[in-house]
């Protein structure tokens, strides 16, 4: 398996690849400078476990990249590495499709603790549900609607989204949540107090 890091700037780039590499010295970690080269790092390297991406690529325009990404790695996790404010792109960048959102300027502890989470380590129950550090507020939002037992149709009424957006963050959430049913998410939720916010 291999990661992914989409950036135009190497100092960045190369600071990202050498933290991968101190957490996973095994997996081959393909550096990449902008969205037009992914279709044939696929091709070589074939599809990745983990892309970090930039938001603001030569070819890239406000979220189109993580748009663009979901289509080609509809099941690959995803996590935006961006110099912009979460307050300005956070919730588009998870409504286009990202799994994370974090800030460059957050530093190297809280990034290698939100690529941590997106990397199932040998040995680790691959199986067993994960508590994440940080959900979205939408993520948060749907583990409350789906504890009190609202259909998609429902949900997606409450949140005023379409019902197909609201199976693709359900899936996103199941995913994240490592959870295969809404009622183990609510279980889940509820026993990690996930569901105050």
């Amino acid at each position: 398996m291999s990661i992914f890091v989409i950036d135009d700037h190497p100092l960045m780039r190369e600071a990202v690849v050498m933290l991968l590499r101190r957490m996973r010295a095994s997996t081959q970690v393909v550096e990449l400078e902008r969205m037009a080269s992914v279709g044939k790092a696929i091709a070589e390297h074939g599809e990745p476990e983990l892309v970090c991406l930039d938001l603001k690529l030569p070819d890239t325009h406000g979220v189109s990249g993580v748009r663009e990404m979901r289509q080609l790695l509809p099941d690959t996790s995803l996590i935006v590495l961006s110099a912009s404010p979460a307050s300005d792109y956070e919730d588009l960048a998870h409504e286009a499709g990202a799994d994370a959102y974090v800030e460059k300027s957050a530093g190297a502890a809280q990034i290698s603790k939100v690529l941590r989470e997106f990397l199932i380590e040998d040995g680790e129950d691959e199986n067993a549900p994960t508590i994440p550090s940080k959900l979205s507020k939408r993520q948060k939002q749907l583990l409350v609607l789906l504890d009190r037992g609202l259909s998609n149709r429902d949900i997606a009424e409450q949140l005023q989204i379409s019902e197909h957006t609201v199976k693709v963050h359900l899936w996103r959430l199941f995913r994240r949540l490592n959870v295969k049913s809404r009622s183990q998410a609510s279980h889940l939720a509820r026993s990690a107090g996930l569901l105050e916010f």
